[in-house]
């Protein structure tokens, strides 16, 4: 399942970032897992420090024999440690779903 663009690479440090309005916030994270077979790929990336939350979360596409594709996205998320993110987590949550709904979106 080849495509183009960059690949995430496992034990890969990279930092999301992610528009709110007139502020930019970057997430530091840490890819822990990829996949990339005939008919899946993807990965998993944990959060570092310095993220809003504390968890990870994963993205898979699969492919069926007839040509379906699927996207199986698995997030584990809690409140980061400390910082000031961590009095926002309710806040964050709603967030959080709005950005899964737009990657479903974006394989329509």
């Amino acid at each position: 399942m080849g495509g183009g663009g960059a690949r995430a690479r496992q034990y890969g440090r990279y930092t999301v970032t992610a528009g709110l309005g007139p502020f930019t916030v970057r997430e530091p994270v840490e890819v822990v897992a990829v996949v990339e077979t005939r008919d899946r790929c993807g990965f998993a990336y944990g959060t570092r420090h310095g993220h809003p939350v504390s968890g990870e979360e994963a993205f898979v596409v699969h492919r069926d024999d007839r040509g379906t594709v699927r996207l199986t996205l698995r997030s584990l998320t809690r409140a980061a440690p400390a910082g000031p993110w961590r009095l926002l987590f309710p806040l964050l949550l709603p967030a959080q779903w709005y950005t899964r709904r737009r990657y479903l979106r974006a394989l329509a």
